[in-house]
């Protein structure tokens, strides 16, 4: 690593097969090990819409906005999503590099704390270690290849976690079917343990508040259309030739790898609960113990080490690529962008390690705090606030900024500022606020907090005069990259 444009972009040169296995990889994480088969095995078939979500939200970023978003992070000679914001929005004043530098250090921090905390509970249930123990050693081993390889090591580790997730999550199900003698069994033995298993609205027929928790869970996809965390990997790309063939291999792996976890949870209810079984009591917090249950029951002790290793992966390869995001929105885009301007990129390697430290204790310190208070918190819930955290904030103005001539410095400051409030307003206030609450409860944080999101950056760009004047020049360079 010689300079910050190798530390944190990988210098430019990644190849398609490294890009797609380490977006994938880094935008699944340990909710997708954990989190989503528990949800298959806790709610059924419904589960299936995430699934769908996924892979609309992969296709759309790959699809619509990578050739584009390449195109202008290429003109901008761009190394960090926040340099991409400044130089496509014209903004001298430096407003939005800090707001999002503020933004990365926080919710990518909490959504560290909650790769931590997953690390914690795969350790205790595959093999009944303490919990602190666990997200300890984890912690110890994902920041020795971090400080020292940068983005390079985020995206080749990547590439081997994102294999062993793929693998594990397309096989144990091939695997549990197989011993439970098909689907009609396994479909047999979910009715007889509940209906609603079998059923797409996880009611008996679809109430508001069915159909409001449906789009909750498709819409958790609309995410990768703009997480600085994926996008930071279309920056990197070696050229647009790349994306195509990218594009192919990052929506194959979705699709088979999401389905996997929520047949792996499907067939886990199956074959270890009863009737009259109380789900949490045998699988865990939202059923997020069904996979290394399931594991220790189908496969010989060996396989159990590797499936050990792959929740790993997929906890190591968000907590690496993460760190670095965070990294480089304090060192790059704040202590030497705004403050220290006259720094050259080569000395700022050595602080760039040190802050990765740093954020990396403060997402330790967080992790071990929430399992203190609550007792445990399930995988899915901590993930997806800081998932939706950081895709509030980003989502809407990545988006308009690609697709909108319109789009001001202004419209994107009250987009991002919206989106990151948002977030937890509509996590830990408007759910009390009586039965309306109740419902967006059901729709979860991130679709109201994109569209609250996406309303700002229209509305403040359209009252925009001044602003406006400055959008013929950009406009051009929309128009190119379209093209």
């Amino acid at each position: 690593m010689k300079d910050m444009r190798d530390y944190f972009a990988g210098g430019k040169n990644l190849g398609f097969l490294g890009v797609a296995f380490s977006a994938r990889a880094t935008g699944e994480s340990a909710w997708l090990l954990l989190g989503l088969t528990g949800m298959g095995a806790f709610v059924g078939v419904k589960a299936f819409w995430v699934v769908l979500g996924e892979v609309v939200g992969v296709s759309g970023a790959w699809l619509l906005m990578a050739r584009r978003f390449k195109r202008l992070t290429d003109r901008y000679d761009a190394i960090t999503i926040p340099d991409y914001l400044e130089a496509r929005f014209r903004d001298d004043a430096q407003l939005l590099r800090r707001v999002a530098a503020v933004g990365l250090a926080v919710f990518v921090t909490i959504y560290v704390s909650a790769q931590i905390h997953a690390t914690g509970a795969a350790f205790e249930g595959f093999l009944g270690w303490n919990y602190y123990l666990g997200a300890l050693v984890g912690f110890v081993v994902v920041l020795i290849y971090i400080t020292s390889g940068g983005f390079v090591a985020v995206v080749w580790s990547d590439v081997f976690q994102g294999l062993l997730m793929f693998l594990g999550l397309v096989g144990l199900p091939l695997v549990g079917f197989a011993v439970a003698g098909g689907w009609a069994p396994v479909s047999d033995g979910l009715a007889g343990i509940d209906p609603k298993l079998l059923s797409w609205s996880g009611e008996a027929g679809w109430s508001v508040g069915a159909v409001l928790s449906v789009i909750g869970l498709v819409t958790i996809g609309v995410g990768f259309m703009g997480s600085p965390q994926i996008f930071v990997r279309f920056l990197a790309l070696r050229d647009e030739g790349e994306i195509n063939k990218g594009a192919a291999v990052a929506i194959l792996w979705t699709l088979l790898a999401d389905s996997g976890a929520v047949l792996t949870g499907l067939v886990g209810r199956h074959l270890l609960t009863g009737p009259s079984d109380e789900v949490e009591a045998v699988l865990g917090l939202k059923a997020e113990n069904v996979l290394p249950l399931l594991v220790e029951e189908l496969l010989p002790l060996a396989l159990v080490g590797l499936f050990i290793a792959i929740v790993l992966s997929a906890i190591m390869s968000t907590v690496d690529s993460l760190l670095v995001l965070a990294a480089s929105a304090v060192v790059r885009d704040y202590h030497q962008q705004v403050k220290n301007p006259e720094l050259s990129d080569e000395a700022l390697v050595p602080l760039s390690r040190r802050v990765t430290f740093g954020l990396a204790l403060v997402a330790l310190a967080i992790a071990f705090s929430v399992a203190a208070v609550t007792g445990g918190q399930s995988v899915f819930w901590y993930v997806l606030f800081g998932w939706s955290g950081i895709a509030a904030t980003f989502c809407p103005t990545l988006m308009l900024s690609v697709f909108w001539r319109g789009m001001t410095k202004r419209g994107a400051l009250a987009a991002m500022i919206t989106g990151f409030l948002a977030v937890p307003v509509l996590t830990f206030v408007i759910p009390k606020l009586g039965p309306a609450g109740a419902l967006f409860a059901e729709l979860s944080e991130l679709p109201p907090a994109i569209v609250l999101s996406l309303i700002a950056g229209v509305v403040v760009s359209l009252r925009d005069p001044e602003g406006a004047q400055q959008l013929r020049e950009v406009a051009t360079e929309l128009d190119e990259a379209a093209a």
